[in-house]
């Protein structure tokens, strides 16, 4: 069955399938309203009317606006059409307009409520606002309107105020019918078709000025020359509005319905609030007999951008509002269009049914919005064929678009297109085609075409030419472009391959594998000729500037290292940012190439390489690839080829690089407003880029250390984390060696202070037996080959492949060793022992390992572990000593140690005193020094020791006898030194004591003595002894010096009573005697004693003189000169002083004693006058 058979009415008639409110012959009214479907939204709609107006004819109200809103082609202006003559009940075809609609409204009670209303003398004024508006739209423009269209409606001349001023002033007069007869006879054409060049006709006019309303000729012409524009206020026109509608009596209505007020009024709030104040006057004054009912294309509160009271109140003018949708147009197009007759019916109903599957798979959108889809059902294949239902929505939006960025004037706005008259268009075109085909979306642009601005029709029609010549482009291509057109500025639909090969469906039995190949092509074709630009998958159509544009970018050149750099960053910054691979308890780095850049620093090891079309490796073999996988211990990553990355980049690339060279600022803003697109562009195809990135990745060859893999599964990341996984276990033959792991120093210290692990079974490899021995075997091959080795080198080998062991590990295995004595470690030349603190330190860090040496430990001769053990045992008289290596060594160690410092304290204690035997003291400490001197070697310091066996058996016996000194017999020795320093500074006080004489030789023999100790117990008796006879000849000194002082103090005495009689004066000298008496009591040295003796006579001879000095003041008289005669001195001698005791054995002896008792007193004579002994 053809389609045009299929439709219940004529596919060809007339439709009007754009309502013009002005358009009011007979022919389209009767259409309009005999075809006009009311929908169930329309049904709501009109009820919600009809429920306000009706009410207003009982209950005058000021709520008398209507706000009717929808998108372009919904059927608002209908609607308000439809009111308009419904409330007006206009005479069409002979019949009334209410009478019409009766069939079309399912609810008695709504009919009966239209009908009452229709029944009121109404009047309706319908008008397009912005046909009918002035071309100058100040704030006061929609009153203007207003005014224009009353008058009009009246019968004056709306056109010009002024004009329409005077014939309402002529018909108040009630002269015009006089005034349009006289006018006409005068002028030979009747009035009301000349008034619109009244200008030229001013005698005309100013004759039937004068005829008819008396005026005279000046006047007449002062008023048609007068500056009166016409301008007037809402009041007045509402006042005038009121006038007429009250002279029509009670129930009269008067409508003023409005189309395309939101596109008239725009953004402008001055215009909005002239309509507001319009309607608001119109409502109090007139109270519910004139209503204002307008149309827009958005709701008010998206017209309305003013703020404050003046929106709430502009919203409280229009309280009836109704929004029209989409749904109400796809029922009309439906019923008026698409109505199937039943045969037709019938078959389309078969045909889904039997294709039910093949029509699902057909429209299967990709990443589009939900509501955009292919068939529900039978039903809907049948009432949208042959349209798809995703059509109804999408052109919808294709309309309302193309009216904002590529229509030409107001047609399309205006209503010159509609979906009706689109849908019917399309339908016409395909009516020769049988129950099979389908309308591909492109279709829909050939009903626009007409409306477009040239610079986009140019382009379509560049490219069929280029098709028709057959010049790169084929005839689907320029569907295709037309199609891209007319999605260009939808979001809900993705221009990506899927979606436009869906679009351009055009048969139930459409290969659609076959058609997205060929749909690919023709996109491949058109962007290579500059139609259309690629961003990421979707394309979109180029206007001739964005073509200028997009040639000069795809001239631009870019170095393909900055693009490769950029998939790197993608790689290693987004999709795979790791530095490095975690491995059960390891975390590997491995270094990070694309192509043969390295990305990031080198860490060694192992390598994660990714190969693009860039590279010179990319179409090398695979058995190249193999080599280089294992050589570099590598992962190699051959991106898919499938996948435009690359292109993806290199056009964001080359966007960037163009507009960075433009001076964008100074552009057109045209220009500007493309390299704006352009720029979003270019982040789009960075980011679907990543995504390409991801699928190549994922759909990439990988070869491993040799091997060529198939990863199955997963994601990128998962694939890369395989990869690696199956690197390391291949690269890292030896990894698993280690199967106990150890976290943390202390769990190192743990292993020092114990004694050593087990392994388990032998052979078994459990608790890193094997690691154990695959070091302890390396270090041994070392050491016979005589290469040093450093913990810093341990640590590289066993980190490094083949091991990869972690460092923290390699310092446990390497304890271990140490704890089993199997080697030894030495840090600065010196053997580190395991309760060394640094020891965990020197295993394990950076800055210390490489001064650190480890190697196969030499362990002492079993004959002299033997000896040094019987040895130790027998000196020490210990039997509990080690005699395994490391604890007999460190037993050595502390034992002597020990000593040490016990003979160092010893030796401290000489200080400056001569005790005896300090060299054996320094000896001792020599010798523990010069055996610990080897303790940084196990052999040498065992060896050391048995050397010195008969040294330290010595040593021990004199340190004991010292420690025995210092411990119990240096307080004596000490007090008999003491003693001896006294006696050698008073030893002459005993010149006469042969006894004393020889106790003080005996002391000062054993204190002389170079092993003293056996001897020191006599040292108490003989310094008690001592002490006794030093007591007795202190007593007698101290009374000697007694009687000195009282010798002093009588010939003071008698001096002063002899001389100047003054008691006063003896008084005065007593005091140092007895001061004297005191000391002499205290005294402890004989020494002491005996220069208090010299101090006394001192003192006397002082006083003496004074006394002598005063006397001789006193009693001899002055010279004449003035000056007093010298006075004699008298030296007062002690008898003691002058004769000392002193043993003389000869005469020699008496002689030199008198000689020095001679030249004394000479001397004292010759400073005296003279000398007095007592």
């Amino acid at each position: 069955m053809k389609i045009q058979s299929m439709f219940q009415k004529d596919i060809n008639r007339d439709i009007n399938g754009v309502i013009k409110v002005a358009q009011d012959d007979e022919r389209s009214l009767v259409q309009e309203l005999g075809e006009y479907i009311i929908t169930k939204e329309l049904r709501r709609h009109f009820n919600t009317f009809f429920d306000n107006y009706s009410k207003a004819i009982d209950h005058p109200t000021d709520k008398i606006g209507v706000w009717i809103s929808g998108f372009f082609g919904s059927g608002k202006s209908h609607f308000l059409k439809m009111l308009s003559y419904l409330l007006s009940n206009r005479e069409v075809a002979g019949r009334r307009a209410v009478e019409l609609f009766k069939d079309k409204f399912d609810d008695p009670m709504m009919y009966a409520t239209v009908d009452r209303c229709a029944n009121i003398p109404t009047e309706s004024i319908l008008f397009n606002i912005d046909i009918e508006g002035p071309m100058n739209k100040d704030k006061t423009a929609v009153l203007r309107v207003f005014a224009k269209v009353f008058y009009n409606h009246i019968g004056f001349y709306g056109e010009d105020l002024k004009l329409a001023k005077l014939e309402r002033f002529v018909d108040m007069e009630g002269k015009t019918e006089a005034f349009r007869r006289a006018f006409e006879e005068g002028y030979g054409e009747p009035w009301v078709e000349s008034r619109a060049s009244y200008a030229f006709l001013e005698d005309h006019i100013v004759s039937v000025l004068q005829n008819v309303l008396g005026m005279s000729e000046t006047a007449a012409r002062n008023w048609f020359n007068g500056e009166e524009n016409g301008d007037m206020s809402i009041k007045k026109l509402v006042e005038e509005i009121k006038e007429y509608v009250d002279s029509k009596g009670k129930d009269f209505r008067l409508l003023f319905c409005v189309d395309e007020v939101g596109q008239y009024i725009g953004d402008d709030s001055d215009l909005m609030i002239n309509l507001q104040s319009f309607v608001e006057e119109v409502g109090s004054q007139c109270r519910g007999k004139v209503w204002v009912m307008v149309t827009s294309q958005e709701a008010i509160d998206s017209v309305v951008k003013v703020n404050g009271d003046d929106f709430s109140k502009i919203q409280g003018r229009f309280n009836t509002r109704l929004s029209l949708s989409s749904a109400s147009v796809d029922e009309v197009i439906k019923k008026r269009v698409l109505e199937k007759t039943p045969d037709a019916d019938q078959l389309l109903r078969m045909v889904y049914d039997k294709e039910q599957t093949t029509l699902k798979n057909l429209f299967k959108f990709n990443d589009a919005v939900s509501d955009i889809k292919g068939y529900a059902d039978g039903a809907e294949f049948s009432a949208t064929y042959p349209f798809v239902p995703y059509q109804f929505i999408v052109i919808q939006k294709v309309l309302v678009e193309i009216r904002k960025h590529g229509n030409a004037g107001k047609h399309l706005s205006g209503g010159e297109r509609s979906m009706l008259s689109g849908f019917q268009e399309v339908a016409q075109n395909l009516k020769d085609k049988d129950e099979n085909a389908l309308v591909p979306f492109s279709r829909f642009y050939d009903t626009v075409n007409a409306f477009l601005e040239s610079h986009i029709r140019w382009v379509i029609d560049r490219c069929q030419t280029a098709a028709d010549k057959h010049d790169d482009l084929e005839q689907l291509d320029v569907s295709v472009l037309k199609l891209l057109y007319l999605i260009r500025y939808i979001d809900d639909i993705k221009a990506n391959i899927e979606n436009v090969t869906i679009l351009m469906v055009d048969s139930i039995n459409t290969d659609k594998i076959t058609l997205r190949h060929e749909i690919a092509e023709s996109l491949e074709r058109l962007e290579r000729q500059n139609y259309v630009a690629r961003n990421g998958d979707n394309y979109s159509f180029l206007t001739n500037e964005e073509q200028e544009i997009a040639i000069d970018i795809r001239n631009t050149s870019v170095d393909s290292a900055t693009i490769v750099k950029s998939i790197g960053q993608t790689i290693f910054s987004e999709l795979y940012p790791s530095k490095k691979f975690k491995y059960n308890k390891y975390d590997f780095p491995y270094d990070r190439f694309i192509d043969e850049t390295l990305v990031g620093a080198v860490t060694a090891g192992v390598r994660l390489r990714f190969l693009t079309v860039a590279s010179d490796d990319y179409k090398a073999n695979e058995y190249k690839l193999k080599v280089d996988s294992k050589t570099n211990n590598e992962v190699i990553v051959l991106l898919s080829s499938e996948v435009q990355y690359f292109e993806e980049l290199e056009t964001a690339a080359k966007i960037r690089k163009y507009i960075k060279q433009k001076n964008v600022s100074q552009l057109p803003g045209s220009i500007q407003n493309i390299i704006q697109q352009r720029q979003a562009q270019a982040r789009t195809l960075e980011e679907s880029a990543k995504a390409q990135i991801e699928k190549a990745i994922v759909g990439g060859t990988f070869f491993i250390y040799g091997d060529k893999i198939e990863i199955k599964n997963g994601d990128a990341k998962s694939k890369l984390d395989e990869a690696l996984k199956q690197l390391v276990e291949s690269v890292y033959s030896k990894l698993n060696l280690v199967n106990t792991f150890y976290e943390s120093d202390a769990e190192i210290l743990t292993i020092l202070n114990g004694a050593p692990q087990q392994t388990g079974f032998a052979g078994g490899g459990s608790n890193n037996e094997f690691a154990l021995k695959e070091i302890s075997q390396w270090l041994e091959d070392r050491y016979n080959n005589h290469i040093p080795v450093s913990m810093g080198d341990i640590q590289r080998r066993y980190q490094a492949i083949p091991y990869g062991w972690r460092e923290i590990d390699i310092a446990a295995l390497v304890a271990r060793l140490m704890v089993t004595q199997k080697i030894e470690i030495r840090f600065g030349g010196a053997v580190v022992g395991r309760d060394d603190k640094n020891l965990v330190r020197y295993l394990r860090t950076k800055s210390e390992v490489d001064k650190v040496s480890v190697s196969r430990r030499i362990a002492p001769s079993e004959d002299d572990m033997r000896k040094t053990v019987n040895f130790l045992r027998q000196w020490l008289g210990q039997m509990s000593i080690a005699e395994d290596e490391d604890g007999l060594i460190s037993f050595v160690k502390e034992t002597f140690n020990t000593k040490l410092v016990n003979y160092k304290n010893l030796l401290g204690q000489y200080n400056n005193d001569r005790y005896p035997q300090k060299e054996v003291a320094q000896n001792a400490c020599d010798l523990m020094e010069d055996i610990l001197s080897q303790k940084n070697d196990n052999v040498a310091l065992l060896k050391r020791l048995l050397e010195k066996q008969d040294d330290l058996r010595d040593t021990t016996e004199d340190m004991e006898r010292i420690e025995t000194f210092f411990n119990s017999q240096r307080p004596i020795f000490r007090e008999a030194l003491t003693l001896q320093e006294i006696l050698r500074k008073e030893r002459e006080y005993f010149d006469n004591d042969t006894e004393t004489q020889g106790l003080i030789d005996q002391i000062t023999a054993i204190l002389d003595m170079p092993v003293p100790y056996g001897r020191i117990k006599d040292l108490p008796e003989q310094m008690q002894r001592v002490k006794d006879a030093y007591g007795k000849r202190l007593t007698q000194k101290r009374e000697e010096v007694l009687k000195v002082v009282q010798q002093y103090r009588d010939d003071i005495q008698n001096l002063a009573r002899d001389l100047i009689k003054e008691s006063d004066e003896e008084k005065t000298q007593e005091e140092p005697f007895r001061e004297y008496e005191q000391k002499i009591a205290e005294a402890e040295r004989l020494i002491e004693l005996d220069a208090m003796i010299t101090r006394l006579r001192k003192h006397k001879d002082l006083v003496c003189e004074q006394i002598e000095s005063k006397y001789h003041e006193d009693s001899q008289p002055y010279e004449v000169s003035g000056e007093k005669p010298p006075r004699q001195k008298i030296q007062q001698i002690r008898r003691q002083d002058v004769f000392p005791a002193k043993l003389l054995t000869s005469r020699e002896d008496v002689d030199s004693y008198l000689e020095g008792i001679r030249e004394k007193l000479y001397e004292s004579l010759e400073a005296n006058g003279g000398i007095e002994i007592h």
